[in-house]
């Protein structure tokens, strides 16, 4: 029975993914009356005609009102996976900061994620454990904990489309002092990328003008590589092309650019397909290397790098709010929305080689290496 539970609950969060990366109006409605019921029925505290009315309320744009010098807490809920915390959380922070200059400003998340921080002494930490593989009972006994300290708290909430809240249906406070930025419709029809909108967000929400994202990472590297490179996509297999791409990437860059320094991730099967590729790529006399360490440190080194390439991925959302020139390979994605809204943005210039489903990968290991050449070749 348990075993089949468990599948059920898999097959009901794959789902859930396959609405929420759509983008599209009809599919978040579909998802707030499934999982309404779920959380109705999971947690016996709301029915889940009380979920979905409630959703209809925060869901619209609303304006801060009250008085600045009132608010001493703000919390901004971490979206859990690293690259939107980058490329959207992080503009919500930034606006937190400049709009409530005297209040103490937490992100709410795991310690990854607020690594990518904490060298802004003005960002605290509420720690959450919420695990990307958990079951559904441990991802909703997450927000529930959440919910538990934020309560009676007082504080305002920012919530940047949080998998802690499941994508805002969980509540965690009272909803006069919780704003919510449903990213999955803002934006309508048009093309912007999550940072765009999230800064567009933040200034109707906050009145703040011209919020970007940004990272201040907290750890050690001591690499100055001259290409950085992540293969690593989140756990989504669709994003990647096979290994002989890679170990021919890595080699073709080495020619490029030297050092290459290529992250081995959170270790596991990630860590062992870059070893792979490392060594199918030929490289001598130490032009590829692996980095072995926290994302945070990962992103020191792409700041010190004079480009970065990797998928769909943390990393591009890193280089590109660090200003560093960066190459997308950009594969797997569900619908042309998708596609727009997970662009990289910052200062920085940036290609995309965009993959489709039928793509040889030896036209696109050319179309990626090309790329990689013309931003090298910028003064």
């Amino acid at each position: 029975m348990a075993s089949t539970l468990a599948h059920a609950d898999a097959e009901l969060l794959r789902r859930v993914e396959a609405l929420s990366d759509s983008f599209d109006p009809g599919a978040v409605a579909e998802y707030v009356r499934l999982f309404s019921k779920v959380i109705a029925q999971r947690t016996g505290l709301w029915s889940a005609t009380e979920l979905e009315q409630r959703y209809d309320r925060i869901r619209r744009v609303r304006r801060f009102a009250g008085p600045v010098e009132t608010i001493r807490t703000v919390v901004v809920l971490s979206r859990v996976t690293l690259g939107a915390d980058i490329a959207v959380t992080s503009v919500v922070l930034q606006a937190a900061l400049r709009r409530f200059p005297r209040a103490e400003v937490l992100l709410a998340g795991p310690r990854p994620n607020r690594e990518l921080f904490a060298r802004e002494r003005r960002v605290g930490w509420l720690p959450v454990e919420y695990g990307r593989t958990a079951s559904l009972d441990e991802r909703l006994k997450a927000g529930l904990a959440l919910r538990e300290r934020l309560r009676d708290s007082g504080a305002l909430v920012l919530d940047p489309d949080s998998r802690l809240t499941q994508l805002g249906l969980l509540p965690v406070c009272e909803d006069d002092r919780y704003y919510f930025f449903e990213s999955r419709t803002y934006g309508g029809d048009g093309g912007e990328p999550l940072g765009v909108l999230a800064c567009r967000w933040a200034q109707e929400t906050l009145a703040v003008d011209g919020p970007r994202p940004w990272l201040a990472p907290e750890g050690h590297c001591d690499e100055t590589p001259g290409i950085a490179v992540s293969l690593g996509v989140g756990e989504n297999p669709a994003k990647r092309l096979d290994g002989e791409f890679e170990a021919a990437l890595l080699a073709g860059l080495a020619r490029l650019a030297s050092p290459v320094l290529v992250d081995t991730g959170p270790g596991g099967e990630e860590a062992r397909r870059v070893e792979r590729a490392v060594e199918r790529a030929g490289q001598s006399h130490g032009t590829i290397r692996l980095f072995r360490g926290s994302f945070a440190s990962f992103a020191l080194a792409i700041a010190r790098s004079r480009l970065y390439v990797g998928y769909d991925s943390a990393g591009q959302h890193a280089a590109a709010a660090l200003g560093v020139p960066a190459v997308t390979i950009f594969a797997g994605f569900p619908c042309e929305r998708f596609f727009a809204r997970w662009q990289p943005w910052g200062p920085g210039p940036r290609l995309t080689v965009r993959v489709e489903n039928d793509a040889d990968p030896r036209e696109v290991l050319l179309r990626t290496l090309a790329a990689a050449e013309q931003l090298l070749a910028r003064p």
